[in-house]
């Protein structure tokens, strides 16, 4: 991107910024500068008026000018063939050294004195403008004659060459650059204001109108414009040459002055391309795939926006009524969508890919500023337009974040008034937290990331402060992590009492749930496409597919086959949840020599014994869940600090024999309730405590939950825990049984004495016998 200091003054006060400030500026904002050069017109060398042009009288080709120079009337000898059109020079008189070392004298030629040269852009060291000597005129400045023509800040410019990052389409402008530049030097941008002059009053939807077909992604705006007169313009042909901008013609300057001025797409058409046969001008962008939008008229397409122009269309310097366009669609789903096709692409297509400005109204305020300076032009009242509805990406900004990911506080005052400068809408929702809209020439930005390196550019990277590099590693453990741990935890227990893992779909066959009697997913909630018909449900249980895996095994001769899985299951509404899963069949180890290859049958005991090394303590209590697989009288609902969490059970005989397996025991715990928690510490007692067993005679009929429970209703901060030692029957007992517990006594502030003991056996004994109606055997 090429840039002129005199062009960019046009948009920002640079009359207090040195040149060196400016690349110090450009490259700490991120606009590497790749050169700056600085132009130096020589001395002597001014501003002339032709007086009088005549033929010399002996060269054909020779001209013999009488020009004011401001000192004086000088005669020279031009032999340029333009000269005879010119008003105002530049002359290079006696005395002035031009590029090459080249010395203006006093001079004869063809035997006519000449007192200088009238000269062309390339002998004062500037770019090539075209056949023959310089025509000015005003658009550098008042002409004065006389005047050094160094000292117009137009001709003695400073040319810039900045190396642009892909993603800055934003900076593909002289006002793109500006307003960079206005924020980084905390100066405003020079409000642009132009009123055309409505010559023609007649409107533009008499002459024209504007139809779409498809879905737009592309805003245009089309003006239209009778031209009668065009002229050049010396400053526009000098800044394109200096920004390395061909073009042809006076109509295409213009356009790629405009263009390059303000970033904005902007294409000539003759109108005469879309006039119907009611001679009305019909034009009809139409959508023909995501991204490409066709710009057509009754007969044909005549362009693709952002990508290319029929040449046949483009208006010349010779057409009488031009239709403008100003464009913008966005570069991501522009460049997808070319990319997929094949098409030509013009020159223009460079900014539109990278992004253009989507202020479509300044493009062509700015053009017809410029038009109506050195054209004879008459614009129709109003315009066609097509606008796109478009969301601005809004980002969430935590200053802390900024500050953190930069490395070094800074204020939210500053950060906002960057961020509004750089044309980011801003909303504060908290003492530390903004919202930004991102503008929409500005379509790179989509994270915090982005926001912070702007605030980085504009502050600049020499003013962060150097820091060693402090890497804290952020506190990841949450409640994810800490279920997972536990899960892990809870899988190198099972294997570690002699459980193998079991994995499964989560899916499973509705009618076999149905058939035990498990809830199911309802019936608008199913799954549509089922991967088999066997597994055409999600799971409520994944006790099935456990028992579906012993079966297999089985028919494997497999004698020992215990199987855990720790899965999701699924309510009527598909509510996930996560429970461990057990199934034991078989034997409790493996045949050897110990057990003369006869090892004993898992029993009711043994599983709760292995289920309790995984899970950790739990208490039994008489079953309430309800379903096909429970047996009915070794079946127990599983208590974990208090309340009900699964189930364990002996396999009913009838599900047993169904599935051809031996003797199987399950259990199901809701994963939840086993999730470790805080546990406050409590005091432990440094006195001796003591063992004490109690032997009592109750109906058969009482289970020891029920005698557990008439202890649980004891207030003695002496009892610590007591649990059962004993069951014996015999006739002589008839329909009663012993029952021996095991108590532990011991306090917390003395050592026990006798009597302390005895005080808590007898309220033990004496609550039992209301309770439970216990004899002290």
């Amino acid at each position: 991107m090429i840039v002129t200091r005199s062009w960019l003054n046009e948009f920002i006060d640079l009359s207090d910024v040195s040149n060196e400030k400016l690349y110090e500026t450009f490259n700490s904002i991120g606009l590497e500068v790749d050169s700056i050069k600085t132009i130096e017109i020589p001395q002597k060398v001014v501003i002339g008026k032709i007086l009088s042009c005549e033929k010399h009288p002996d060269a054909d080709k020779l001209n013999v000018c009488q020009i004011d120079v401001g000192s004086g009337t000088r005669q020279i000898v031009c032999g340029a063939a333009n000269v005879v059109n010119a008003e105002y020079v530049a002359v290079a008189t006696i005395g002035a050294v031009l590029p090459g070392d080249f010395e203006i004298k006093h001079a004869k030629l063809r035997g006519v004195e000449s007192e200088g040269m009238v000269c062309s852009a390339t002998e004062l060291g500037l770019p090539p403008l075209g056949e023959g000597i310089m025509i000015l005129d005003e658009s550098i400045g008042e002409l004065v004659v006389g005047k050094e023509f160094g000292e117009y800040e137009k001709i003695a410019d400073t040319i810039i060459e900045i190396e642009l990052t892909a993603n800055r389409g934003d900076c593909l402008s002289i006002y793109g650059i500006a307003r960079d530049l206005s924020v980084a030097l905390e100066k405003d941008i020079k409000p642009f204001d132009y009123k055309q002059e409505e010559r023609m009053k007649l409107g533009i939807a008499r002459e024209a109108e504007i139809h779409t077909s498809g879905e737009m992604e592309a805003d245009l705006r089309y003006k239209l414009a009778s031209i009668e007169e065009m002229q050049s313009s010396f400053i526009v042909a000098l800044r394109l040459a200096l920004v390395d901008i061909q073009t042809e013609g006076l109509l295409s300057s213009m356009l790629s002055y405009a263009i390059h001025a303000t970033g904005v797409i902007l294409r000539a058409y003759d109108s005469e391309c879309f006039r119907n046969e009611e001679g009305k001008i019909v034009v009809r962008p139409t959508a023909i795939r995501k991204g490409i939008i066709e710009v057509r008229g009754d007969k044909s397409s005549y362009g693709i926006v952002g990508v290319n122009q029929l040449k046949e269309t483009i208006a010349n310097d010779d057409t009488k009524q031009v239709l403008f366009e100003a464009s913008y669609i966005n570069p991501e789903r522009l460049v997808d969508a070319v990319y997929q096709s094949d098409m030509n692409k013009d020159e223009l297509y460079y900014k539109t890919s990278r992004g253009s400005s989507p202020d479509l109204s300044f493009g062509l305020v700015y053009l017809a500023c410029l038009m109506d300076k050195n054209t004879q032009i008459n614009c129709y009242e109003g315009s066609l337009d097509v606008h796109v509805q478009r969301e601005k990406n809004i980002l969430r900004v935590n200053v802390h974040e900024i500050n953190d990911i930069i490395g070094q506080e800074i204020e939210i005052n500053r950060i906002v008034s960057i961020l509004k400068h750089l044309g980011f809408d801003i909303n504060a929702i908290g003492d530390h937290v903004i919202t930004a809209a991102v503008p929409m020439f500005r379509h790179d930005i989509v994270n915090i990331q982005d926001i912070a390196e702007e605030i980085v550019r504009i502050v600049g990277i020499n003013h962060i402060k150097a820091k060693p590099l402090a890497f804290v590693e952020k506190n990841r453990l949450n409640d994810t992590t800490n279920r997972y741990k536990y899960k892990k935890t809870l899988k190198n227990r099972a294997v570690g009492v002699g459980f193998f893992e079991n994995v499964s779909y989560v899916f499973s066959e509705k009618s076999v749930l149905e058939r035990y009697g498990f809830i199911t997913v309802e019936e608008s909630l199913e799954l549509t496409n089922p991967i088999v018909e066997e597994l055409n449900t999600l799971r409520s249980t994944i006790l099935v597919n456990l028992l579906a895996a012993v079966k297999r095994n089985v028919s494997y001769t497999k004698k020992l086959i215990p199987l855990f899985e720790i899965g999701a299951v699924f309510d009527a509404q598909r509510q996930q949840k996560e429970v461990i899963s057990f199934v034991f069949t078989g034997y409790t180890g493996s045949e050897n020599v110990s057990n003369s290859g006869k090892p004993k049958l898992i029993d009711f005991a043994a599983f709760i014994q292995k289920i309790g090394s995984v899970v950790g303590a739990f208490e039994l209590v008489p079953c309430t869940f309800h379903n096909g697989l429970l047996h009915p009288y070794q079946s127990a609902d599983i208590l974990v600090d208090g309340k009900v969490c699964g189930f364990v059970s002996k396999l009913h005989p009838t599900v047993q024999q169904s599935y051809g397996i031996p003797d199987t025991f399950v259990a199901e715990v809701d994963l939840d309730a086993l999730l470790p928690k805080h546990t406050n510490a409590r005091a432990i007692s440094r006195y001796q405590g003591v063992y004490k067993d109690l032997s009592i005679v109750i109906d058969q009929n009482i289970s020891y939950y029920e005698v557990a429970k008439a202890l649980g209703t004891l207030d003695l901060p002496m009892l610590k825990d007591s649990y059962p030692v004993d069951i014996y029957v015999d006739e002589k007992l008839g329909d009663k049984k012993s029952l021996t517990i095991r108590f532990f006594i011991q306090s917390m502030e003395k050592t026990l004495e006798e009597g302390d003991i005895e005080t808590v056996m007898s309220e033990i004994l004496e609550t039992l016998k209301v309770a439970c109606k216990a004899e002290l055997r």
